[in-house]
């Protein structure tokens, strides 16, 4: 359970951008949308893969 206590004087939406961030921090959307649905081990491998080749092709392009 996150907590953010208000301080004295602070303004909500300075609260409430903190709370998200920290919310953010967690990974709980993130790992929410991943089990969404059934994903097999080899989709995911491949999806791996296919994202080390991009990233790989990128670094390529830097240099």
């Amino acid at each position: 359970m996150i907590i953010v206590e208000v301080k004295q004087g602070e303004n909500i939406e300075r609260a409430l951008k903190r709370f998200k961030r920290k919310f953010d921090r967690t990974g709980a959307m993130r790992e929410l949308r991943t089990r969404r649905e059934f994903q097999k081990p080899s989709a995911l491998k491949r999806r791996k893969m296919e994202k080390a080749r991009y990233v790989q092709q990128l670094r390529q392009m830097e240099d």
